[in-house]
């Protein structure tokens, strides 16, 4: 009687174990980072370029990208960027379009036949209480094989299986050895000067 006993209890505490075992891998698996494959239609970075007498803007692609979420959280991600893609929105002269974007290209500036990708890693998250979906973001940029720590708001919005993502990016080109026309390495550029700091507009979908 006392065996029967205690086998029946033996085996009503291992279902109980087995049926927490499984609550808890259940909760376990809701709450785990989940890796977010970024499309690439749908994404897109605009860039602003401005010198003394005027500007230019144009679009640049985003080749594959990942963004890293839990419970609808950003935690991080990367993303590559087609530099070879680079376009000038602002020309309407076809000659004169093909020459600034085959002059971005060349080693004056991004030298995409070199360096044909750039790259973003996140590496730090700040999630503000203050605003909904915003944050401050760390992330290593790196063009021209040079990698630089940037910092930049960002804002993030969980949508089903999905996400709504975008920055505002400013940088100092020079950090990255793009230094023609600035005039902290060459005099007498006068109204020719290009400004150092560029201007990107990122905005990420899946």
């Amino acid at each position: 009687m006392k065996i029967r006993f205690l086998l029946v209890t033996t085996v009503i505490l291992a279902l109980i174990t087995f049926s927490s075992a499984s609550v808890l891998a259940k909760g376990s698996s809701s709450s785990a980072v989940k890796a977010i494959a970024v499309n690439t239609e749908k994404s897109s970075i605009n860039w602003v370029g401005k010198k003394v007498l005027g500007q230019h803007n144009g679009k640049v692609k985003i080749q594959s990208g990942t963004i890293n979420a839990k419970n609808g959280v950003l935690t991080g991600g990367n993303f590559a960027i087609d530099m070879k893609s680079i376009t000038c929105d602002d020309l309407t002269d076809a000659d004169y379009n093909k020459k600034l974007v085959g002059h971005l290209n060349s080693a004056d500036f991004f030298n995409a036949a070199e360096f044909p990708t750039a790259n973003v890693k996140i590496t730090k998250v700040l999630k503000l209480t203050k605003k909904a979906y915003s944050y401050n973001l760390t992330a290593d940029l790196t063009i021209k094989g040079i990698t630089k720590s940037i910092t930049f708001p960002a804002t993030f919005k969980a949508t089903g299986n999905g996400f709504e993502g975008n920055a505002k990016i400013t940088i100092d080109r020079t950090l990255w050895d793009i230094k023609y026309g600035s005039s902290n390495f060459f005099e007498g550029l006068g109204d020719k000067a290009i400004k150092n700091e560029i201007e990107l507009n990122v905005n990420l979908a899946n």
